[in-house]
């Protein structure tokens, strides 16, 4: 039998706690006499300083290499022992003081980190500081210090506090990412990003810390809408920034899947969604002006998946975002209540729910269909976002739950009125089409197609593009939804 020793949490000294386990141990060395130095065969003392015994191993531990990263355990070496492993954790921000949750994150990696080791693998674990950000200079404003200070004094207490804890870390390759020999790199990789025209700028609409005076993302933003940092109401702003153009490697991600034989299909799905890939067509629909005077006319493109269902277009919605919302495209009488709607929005958004609202507001501007050429209200919602896609999109309430929703919630089409182009295959002829809720399959198209009625929903799609293509006014493209990637 053997014992484990446990140690209460009295500082310095510690109580000794036997407990029997069953099974042959390892914990213990027979003495250079050649006698075994078990509990069974001595008696415990009352006190043990762990402290003490903490540190001398820890030293022996230098001194012998035994927690060498470019080494494996000679015991656990297998023909794998020339491979080598990459364990690579989160690098924490040095704000100070460790809590139960560096603990379990680093105890984990540490975890991995031994295992292959111990496995014949050469194993590289580093360590670094994740040391930019507006968090340290506030903190050295708070307490009138050089940020570069307060830095380096919490990297040496938590350096220290995660050596006490016995992680087995490269230290050796440890980084600090406020280091210029560090982020010299980081400057590198940028500007060959940028020379490939990988990086570059344009105006976003991006969440607004008005105490702070920075970018958030959407994670550092509540339910409430605030900030998690400051506490500041956040603010919806057009502004210049950088992004990254990871769309041009849409179709390479998705091939790349494939290759992924060891990752569970659920996971792959999950990656497919958030990509987003959507082949679709584009429309232009064109602005009416908001009075005869006026010379701008600018019009609208949006995106479908559907082109089939374009003759159920009964209005379109745009972005608050969106630069048709100002004051020289509106109506004059319908600036002042745009506006105002567009405001509210920006401070009092649940972003958690900003894809469910279902409120809008007519911006007292039409559109022209660009098949029938009928008139559509232009309105603008929350739930249309100005960085995906083009920022407006057509709304269809026979062929989209959504649409549907939005038409019925701001009264903007009866019911009765409401355009079916599309409907199901089979049906019996003595039955009516239930009209109570959206038709959201393909079918075929109804009269109200004019002379696409009576096609297949494929075969009308390829024949509406193409006569919006002859006419200039539509064509085929690709959509992902993962959009661009921006940095600060």
């Amino acid at each position: 039998m053997a014992y484990l020793l446990l140690r209460s949490f009295q500082p310095q000294t510690r109580t000794i706690l036997p407990v029997k386990i069953a099974g042959p141990s390892r914990l213990f060395r027979r003495s250079s006499a050649g006698h075994s130095l078990s509990p069974t065969q001595k008696s415990f003392p009352k006190t043990l300083d762990f402290v003490a015994i903490e540190k001398k191993w820890v030293e022996r531990w230098k001194e012998t290499r035994l927690l060498d990263q470019s080494q494996g355990y000679e015991a656990g070496k297998t023909s794998k022992d020339k491979e080598k492993y990459y364990v690579l954790s989160m690098f924490p921000y040095p704000s100070g003081m460790l809590h139960m949750g560096h603990v379990r994150v680093y105890t984990i990696s540490d975890v991995l980190a031994r295992f292959w080791k111990m496995y014949g693998y050469k194993v590289i674990h580093p360590m670094g500081w994740d040391a930019f950000g507006l968090p340290a200079e506030n903190a050295a404003i708070e307490r009138g210090i050089n940020p570069a200070d307060w830095t380096m004094q919490n990297i040496t207490v938590m350096k220290t506090q995660l050596q006490k804890m016995l992680t087995d870390f490269d230290w050796e390759r440890e980084v600090t990412t406020s280091d210029p020999t560090y982020y010299r790199w980081t400057q590198h990789l940028f500007l060959r990003l940028y020379r490939a025209g990988l990086a570059y700028q344009k105006e976003a609409v991006v969440n607004w810390d008005p105490i702070d005076e920075t970018v958030l993302a959407n994670e550092q933003v509540d339910s409430e809408g605030r900030s998690w940092r400051s506490g500041a109401v956040v603010e919806r702003r057009k502004l210049r920034q950088w992004f990254f153009k990871i769309t041009n490697f849409a179709e390479d991600l998705l091939k790349d899947l494939d290759h992924l034989d060891r990752w569970p299909d659920r996971v792959k799905q999950m990656q497919k969604h958030w990509i987003g890939r959507s082949k679709g067509a584009e429309f232009q629909f064109e602005v009416i002006p908001a009075s005869a005077i006026s010379t701008i006319s600018p019009s609208l493109t949006v995106f479908t998946s559907r082109p089939d269902t374009i003759f159920g277009v009964q209005y379109l919605v745009v972005a608050p975002e969106h630069s048709l919302i100002d004051a020289k495209y509106l109506p004059l009488e319908h600036v002042q209540q745009v506006t105002s709607f567009v405001d509210d929005l920006k401070k009092s958004q649940n972003y958690n729910d900003l894809d469910k609202n279902k409120e809008g507001i007519f911006t007292g501007l039409h559109a022209v269909h660009p098949f029938t050429h009928a008139l559509l209200p232009i309105y603008v919602a929350p739930y249309v976002l100005s960085d995906y896609g083009t920022g407006a999109v057509m709304g269809v309430p026979a062929h989209d739950e959504r649409d549907w929703e939005f038409a019925k919630f701001n009264s903007i089409v009866p019911e009765k009125e409401i355009k079916f182009v599309v409907e199901p295959i089979m049906k019996e002829k003595h039955d009516a089409v239930l009209k109570h809720g959206p038709f959201t399959a393909q079918g075929v198209l109804t009269e109200q197609a004019g002379p696409f009625k009576r096609m297949k929903s494929e075969e009308a799609m390829e024949a509406i593009v193409a006569e919006a293509e002859n006419g200039g006014f539509g064509r085929w493209t690709v959509q992902v939804c993962f959009g661009l990637t921006i940095f600060k």
